[in-house]
């Protein structure tokens, strides 16, 4: 196992359709864990939520979150993503975000379609920016 530098941990990231999984604390204090689809722009984690969602409200209560992303496949790696998150209810830049994601998971082809289905009003475009990275690679190497 080797520790991901910074440039590294961009590149894994960045490179591949995997699901992140997405952190948030209730008001409560309860935990609370989701998958996500999500893009990177520049030092920002961004995907969007439904306005109503667990996640959306505890990301506007807190302004923080946490998220995990794993390769699955031998000799495994992981990386986890700290920071502050922003919240916008614009929705052409959550049309934006949803057609870009789209892209990125359902391919090219269906990218438009996605984005027309989950940019409307009512979807959040939430960026966690990255502030702190912890990951490793060769978990089991």
């Amino acid at each position: 196992m080797r520790p991901m530098s910074r440039e590294r941990a961009v590149e894994f990231l960045t490179a591949a359709a995997r699901t992140g999984s997405i952190a948030t604390v209730a008001e409560n204090g309860r935990p609370h864990v989701v998958p996500i689809w999500y893009i990177v722009e520049g030092d920002e984690v961004v995907f969007t939520t439904w306005h109503t969602s667990v996640k959306a409200r505890n990301l506007a209560s807190t302004g923080r979150a946490a998220m995990t992303i794993d390769d699955e496949d031998p000799p495994f790696s992981y990386l986890m993503v700290e920071g502050p998150v922003t919240i916008s209810d614009d929705p052409a830049e959550s049309r934006r975000v949803a057609t870009l994601a789209g892209g990125k998971y359902m391919g090219e082809d269906r990218a438009q379609e996605f984005g027309a289905r989950n940019g409307v009003a009512g979807e959040l475009v939430v960026r966690l920016r990255i502030e702190h990275l912890i990951g490793a690679d060769e978990v089991a190497g």
